[in-house]
Order: C-alpha cells, then sequence, then structure tokens
C-alpha cells in the first residue's frame, strides 16, 4: 500500500516503547520510512503533556497526537492544544469517595501541564520516578477547580482488581469514563472519551478523512481504538481480549513491533 494514503496511530507504554520505555532503532528506521513514503504517523497516549513530550522529541512528531486517553489532540510543534474534553465537577466527589473507602490509593488528576497528586502511595511513587515527573503535590481540596482531563488511580495489581469491582458496581460512579489502562493504573475520563474519540478529532484535524487508518496498542485502553481503525494490530504481550479485537497479531513490544507493522502495511 501507498503510505500516502494511510495515517497509522500507536499507543505507547508496551507497543511502541520496549518495557524499559525505549524505542528501538529498527522501529524508528522503519517510522522515518513511513513518513518519508507520505504516511502520516502519529501517537495515541494515556500520557498526559509531561509525561509524553519527551517521546514526542525522540520522534520528532509532526503531527499531533492524542493525549490522556483520548481526552485532548496536542500539537508538539506548535506547543497547544487543539482540542480537549474535560470530566467535570463530579470528578472530585468521585476522588473522595474511592479514597474512602481505599484510603492507601494514589491519585493523580492531570490538568493541561500539570500533574496534581492529592493521595500519595507507592505505585504513585513509582510512577512519577518512573517517567521523571515533578507533581504539584497539594490536598484534594487546593487543586484548581476546571480544566481536568483524566484522573489516575494508582494501585498494586492485586488491590486495584478490587477498586475496579467497586467502581463498576456502584451506580454513583458511572457518570464518567472508566478504563483500566495497565495492571496497576485505573483512569477516569470525561464520559464518552476513549482513544478511539481521540483518533476521530485527530483525523478531523488534520483533514485525514480518506486516508486508511491503523492503530496499534496492547492493553484495554487501546482497545475501542484497534477495532475503529480499518487495520487494527495488536503486540503479541497484548491482553486476550485485545487481541480478540485485533485484525492481526505482531510480535512483542521488544521485539520491533512497529517496524514489523509498517512491513505488512507495505505488502498491502
Amino acid at each position: 500500500m501507498d503510505f500516502s494514503k494511510v495515517i497509522l496511530m500507536t499507543d505507547l507504554d508496551g507497543t511502541l516503547l520496549t518495557d524499559d520505555k525505549r524505542i528501538l532503532p529498527e522501529d524508528l528506521a522503519a517510522i522515518n520510512r513511513f513518513r518519508d513514503g507520505g504516511g502520516i504517523f502519529t501517537m495515541a497516549t494515556g500520557r498526559g503533556y509531561s509525561m509524553a513530550r519527551s517521546i514526542a522529541e525522540k520522534l520528532t512528531l509532526d503531527t499531533p497526537a492524542v493525549l490522556f486517553n483520548g481526552a485532548a489532540v496536542f500539537d508538539f510543534r506548535q506547543d497547544k492544544f487543539l482540542w480537549r474534553c474535560e470530566i467535570g465537577e463530579q470528578a472530585a466527589d468521585i476522588i473522595n469517595r474511592i479514597a474512602e473507602r481505599f484510603p492507601d490509593v494514589g491519585v493523580e488528576v492531570l490538568q493541561e501541564h500539570t500533574v496534581f497528586v492529592p493521595f500519595l502511595n507507592e505505585t504513585e511513587q513509582w510512577h512519577l520516578d518512573l517517567e521523571k515527573v515533578q507533581p504539584d503535590i497539594r490536598p484534594l481540596a487546593e487543586i484548581p477547580a476546571g480544566g481536568w482531563l483524566k484522573v489516575l488511580f494508582a494501585y498494586p495489581p492485586e488491590k486495584m482488581d478490587g477498586l475496579e469491582r467497586f467502581v463498576r458496581e456502584c451506580p454513583d460512579l458511572q457518570g464518567v469514563q472508566w478504563v483500566r489502562s495497565a495492571p496497576m493504573f485505573f483512569e477516569c475520563l470525561p464520559k464518552g472519551i476513549d482513544k478511539s474519540a481521540g483518533f476521530k478529532e485527530l483525523i478531523r484535524l488534520v483533514g485525514a478523512e480518506d486516508r486508511f487508518t491503523v492503530a496499534a496498542g496492547d492493553f484495554m485502553n487501546d482497545l475501542a481504538m484497534i477495532k475503529q481503525a480499518d487495520l487494527g494490530a495488536a503486540v503479541a504481550s497484548a491482553q486476550p481480549e485485545v487481541k480478540a479485537g485485533a485484525d492481526i497479531l505482531l510480535c512483542d513490544n521488544n521485539s520491533g513491533a512497529m517496524a514489523q507493522l509498517i512491513d505488512y502495511i507495505e505488502r498491502l
């Protein structure tokens, strides 16, 4: 297939990035070959601005990206948000309700450029250290109202299963979108928002409605995007449900999955 007819969007963690958060040289070479051939390459990540910026720089990303698991489209070249969707005023009440039931949970509140942390635990501290993010740690009541694009709950996986069940079974917590983005992360997003919604907005913003769409991922927060795309790809290390929803299965994220996907597109 002619690359100039394709728009390719990939998840980062667990898909494009290796387990130690690197972009393999063979993947980067394939991405550059895809772009040189006229393909539109971009990323859709649960990361916010501060956590995604370094990856965008490594990719020399020349197309807007989907951030916050679909709640925003950001152009790193212009350093501005092109589109965004807020959770709403109920978010603080949701955090309080969950923190009362699970007092040792870690919580991030993500606004455009700031990561607020009203509740810190070991899992959340590990996440901040891994991504080298300097958070704004303050009580929930002191976090500025408005502009909340997502809330992330951080908990050990064996505890997160119980938290997720609690949320799914609680009618008072259903006015937003919930997604498990990693074994230790459960996220609260604006109602109706996921990576597929962000992908649609990005396609509209860059005028790529006529392009063949490709999406790649590994976890449940990628599933809607993978199913929506003309060609959905899952890495070998993906969750079983994500594999089942994909059109093709790639090698794992440590073995050059993006290079394999671009080779596959070229042969179509």
